[in-house]
Parts: structure tokens; sequence; C-alpha cells
């Protein structure tokens, strides 16, 4: 091929640019289709620009691994919003392994000539691999529920867990001293892929969303690394912006729920949660039908709905959004309130509503809209839980006391659609049930969103 070394590095520069463009426009609701695109187009170019490649020798097992990636690849896209966090949990498993296998593999080919440099680097990258792949599989047994959703805690555990981290890079410091051992390489991935399983077993289901954060920015850190080893200037790239955006956005994560990083790093966060001072049990919590809530909803002024996972489950996104327009078509002003850890996963309230075409600029985030529920005549919770919490405001005694949550307690009237009066993913109560601005609207949310719509229709007519 003429100029083919020239071509694939045009090829990867071109990649590059839009892996960098990708991110870019993933960061705002308005670009993130473009974004997705742009992400999918410079994956395709990088494949192309490998298969370009002269080291290839035989197409053979390439094509056999492409149709069989293929093959897993385009049933694991069509999954329910409410499973894309699992989902996004098993690509990073799938992209850690990887890079495992090409570390252990690369150490293995050049052993015992593998410089200084470049066996510290694999040494990490297979370290990194190995945790990630297997975190990531607990991360999604979890988020499915097939693995128990409460932290599983003992006494010693952190010490346990920097024991096995810390054998893990003095193992891979003597292989770095002397790459000849190559007996020692199987234990690092062992104990990579144990540190994994032990990173993730306290942690409970309120901590995902930082957990999958965390764990993608894993996953880049260690395909730059391995990008180092296979001097690829585009997984070097590529990996930086997956670890960076990953890194950043756990930090932002920690703070959305009141945890120090260095907490979630390690792996020490998820204590086994109790009840809040002044249980439900001495406490009443009033309830109201469909046709009450329509009433309120049309004399209202300003809705604010705060959806939850509880309405990610119910599918009932579409339902709601049918509900924005009944009440806007009647002249009430209604926004949406955004936590940033509601439902399982970053933005996993965004991408439902975006899925329903809400608008986008009708989509508030948390420290916008808090300053807006005084003046807010009803505020609509749908399946939220804890982001909802007043006590994370002012009960000490509580386990998520300091976590920013929605001030919806803080508006004329709350109305909370809820299967049951059961505790959200914390396990701890809500007083905000109990408050005598707040109605229980008990039921499935597409179902008694359903209700509402249909009583606010009667109405019209």
């Amino acid at each position: 091929m003429i100029g083919s070394e020239h071509l694939i590095e045009l090829t990867y520069l071109v990649a590059s640019a839009l892996f960098i463009l990708s991110l870019k426009w993933l960061s705002s609701p308005v670009t993130a289709r473009r974004g997705v695109r742009a992400g999918e187009i410079g994956m395709a170019l990088a494949i192309l620009g490998t298969l370009l490649h002269h080291g290839i020798v035989d197409y053979t097992a390439v094509a056999i691994a492409l149709v069989l990636g293929t093959a897993i690849g385009i049933p694991l896209g069509f999954v329910h919003m409410t499973a894309v966090p699992q989902r996004t949990a098993l690509s990073h498993a799938f992209g850690a392994l990887c890079v495992t296998l090409v570390g252990t593999a690369e150490y293995y080919l050049h052993a015992p000539a593998v410089p200084k440099f470049t066996m510290g680097v694999l040494a990490l990258e297979v370290i990194l691999g190995s945790l990630t792949f297997t975190g990531s599989l607990m991360a999604a047994g979890k988020l499915q529920e097939i693995l128990p959703q409460r932290p599983i805690t003992y006494k010693g555990q952190n010490l346990v867990n920097f024991a096995l981290l810390g054998l893990a890079i003095a193992i891979a410091a003597i292989l770095v001293g002397n790459p000849g051992l190559s007996w020692l390489f199987p234990l690092i991935v062992i104990l990579g892929l144990i540190f994994g399983v032990m990173l993730i077993i306290p942690i409970g289901g309120a901590d995902m969303p930082t957990v999958i954060s965390l764990l993608n920015s894993y996953a880049g850190l260690s395909a730059a690394a391995m990008g180092f080893v296979l001097n690829s200037k585009l997984l070097i790239i590529a990996g930086a912006l997956d670890g960076a955006s990953g890194l950043i956005l756990s930090i932002n994560m920690s703070k959305a729920m009141n945890r120090s990083f260095t907490n979630v790093l390690f792996g020490a966060f998820g204590q086994e949660q109790v009840k809040a001072a002044g249980s439900a049990e001495a406490r009443t919590a009033k309830s109201a039908s469909a046709e009450e809530a329509a009433a309120l909803l049309s004399a209202a002024s300003k809705v604010v709905i705060v959806p939850g996972y509880g309405m990610a489950v119910a599918q009932a996104q579409h339902k709601v959004r049918e509900l924005y327009d009944a009440l806007t078509r009647r002249g009430v002003e209604v926004v949406f309130a955004i936590h940033p850890v509601a439902g399982r996963m970053p933005g996993h309230m965004n991408v439902l509503l975006a899925e329903a075409d809400i608008p986008y600029d009708r989509l508030i985030e948390m420290d916008e809209i808090n300053g807006d529920f005084p003046q807010t005549d009803v505020a609509l919770v749908i399946g939220a839980n804890d982001v909802t919490n007043p006590a994370a405001r002012n009960d000490p005694s509580s386990p998520i006391y300091g976590m920013p949550v929605l001030d919806v307690d803080k508006a004329r009237t709350v109305m909370v659609v809820k299967r049951s009066m059961n505790p959200g993913f914390a396990g701890i109560d809500n007083p905000l049930y109990y408050l005598d601005q707040t109605l229980m609207l008990f039921g499935d949310a597409k179902a008694f969103t359903g209700a509402i719509i249909r009583e606010l229709a009667g109405g019209e007519g």
C-alpha cells in the first residue's frame, strides 16, 4: 500500500480529534447526539487505521473477532433505559479485560528483555485492568440485583484492601527490577482481580453513580497505559480523555453525595446504613387520589417535577412528557429539577427525559433550582427518595447528613408518586413524606401519572 504509514497516522489524527470533540459535545444535552456520532465515527476510523497496520499478517483471526464482537455488541445495545448503568459497567469490564489480556501477552512476548519503564507501565496497565474487570462485573451484578445491593463490610476491611493493593504494587516493583521473574507476573493479575471484588462489595446501591464514573476512569487510565506499551498515540489520547473525564466526574459525584473522594477512591465508602432518628412508626402520611392531584396541578402557576429512579423503573418518562404538555397548555410553568446523582448513573434523568423529548431548557440543575422552591406552588416528586430527603440538611444523626439535596420541602405543596413508604437506596426514612404540605400518591409512576393526565383531560372537557 502506497503511503500506508502516512494514511494510518492521518486516520489516527482525525480519530483523536473526533474523540476530543465528542467529549466536548457530550457535556451538553443540546449537542450530545452530535457527540455520540463523533465518537462512533472516531472509533470506526481508529479500527480502520489499525486494520491497515503492516503488523497484521493474517486477517482471519481479526475477521473472526470482529464478527464475534459485533454479534455480542448489537444485542447489548438494545437495553431498556433502566438497564443502561449495568450495560455501561459491562462495557468497562470488557474494555478492562482486553487491556489485561494485551498487557499479559506483551509481557510474555518480550520477557525478560523488557525495559524498566515499559515494565512499570505494563504492571500499572495490568493492575488497573484486572481490578476494573472484576469491579465492573460486581457493579453490574449489584445494579442487576443478581448480587446483594447492601454494603458488605467487616472489621479491618480497609486494611485488607490496602494490603492487597500494596502487595500487587510491591510485586510490580520487583518485576521492574528483574523482568525475568515471569512466575511473579500472574500474581499481579490475580491480586488485581481480587482487589476489584473487594473494592465493590462494601458499596451500597446509593453509591453506584460514583462507582460507575470511577470505574470509567480506571478503564481509561489502563487504556492510556496500554498506549504507552504499544506505542500508540491514539490509545494514549483516548485513554487519557476517558480517565480524566471519569476522574473529574467522580469528584463531582463525590461532592454531590457529600463524600470524600479519597474515601471513594479506596473503596472505604458504603458503611451499613441505619435508620435516622425519629422513625416512621410514630408518624402518618397523607395520601391523595389522581383527581385531587390533578386539581392541585391545574390550579398551580408553577410546578417543579423531580424525577428519580422510580420513574426510570416504571418507564414513565413519556407519560411525564404528556403531563408536561397538558399543564403547559393550561398556562402552568413547568420545569424539571435534576439532582446530579438521581438514578443509578450520572446523567440518568437527563437521558430519560431527553428520550421523551422534554425541552432541554426545562431541565434545571440542583444548584439553580433550589432557590425557586419557596416560590413553587407544587413540587411533584416522581420516584425520587434520598435526593429529596431534608434530613440531609437538618438532622446531624442522619447517615446522609451534609449531602446536597433538592429543597422540595420548601414548596407550598409537595406530591410524591411512590409505590410504598419503603426507603430509597440509602435505606433511611424520608421526613418529607410526613410534612403537613406533603401528599403521597401511591402507585406505579407510569400508571398514576397517566391517571392524572386523564383527570386533567376530563377537566378540559
